[in-house]
């Protein structure tokens, strides 16, 4: 089926076509009708013959084994051809045979991940910048009023408590004795 609900060019059956549904079919939507058909062509309580209603009953189990399960019925779509994105795609005969499917389904907006930011990301990023913006003049104006430099780092101060440090240890270690200062 294309995007419009029409059949593509194709002998077999899709799978929505298998559960009587439309591509752009909810999750619930897939379960209701899987459940509706496995207990009418469940060979165990219908009326057809067994060898056909097993038959019936694996090709539901598979569409809805592909159509459950988000990876697989994207898959499923591209390859059918379906979009739920809106992407016009072109005829599988217009389609030319050095093309890979990967390359042509790497069209615009296919991944949610590439779509445009909505006002409400936009807000949400933007209070997220001022709070942090915020938490550091606060913490500059804390510091201030506290007495401290507020950019300044002790680098030599802790250089030299180190020094001392490694010194006192290694002369103790020299020396046989632990001395605690």
């Amino acid at each position: 089926m294309s995007q419009t609900g029409t059949k593509l060019q194709s002998s077999e059956p899709t799978y929505y076509s298998l559960l009587g549904l439309h591509p752009s079919a909810s999750v619930i939507d897939i379960r209701r009708a899987y459940r509706e058909l496995s207990k009418q062509y469940h060979p165990d309580t219908t009326v057809l013959p067994t060898s056909i209603a097993t038959a019936k009953f694996q090709e539901i189990n598979e569409a809805y084994a592909t159509l459950s399960h988000p990876e697989r019925r994207l898959s499923y779509d591209l390859k059918i051809g379906y979009s739920r994105f809106g992407v016009i795609q072109a005829p599988r005969d217009l389609q030319h045979q050095g093309i890979k499917p990967h390359d042509w389904s790497k069209s615009m907006y296919l991944d949610a991940s590439d779509r445009p930011l909505s006002s409400g990301e936009i807000f949400v990023l933007f209070v997220l910048g001022l709070t942090f913006v915020g938490c550091m003049l606060l913490a500059i104006v804390v510091s201030i009023l506290r007495g401290d430099t507020p950019l300044q780092t002790p680098v030599p101060q802790a250089a030299t408590f180190l020094q001392q440090s490694m010194l006192h240890i290694c002369q103790a270690f020299t020396f046989g004795k632990i001395e605690f200062f």
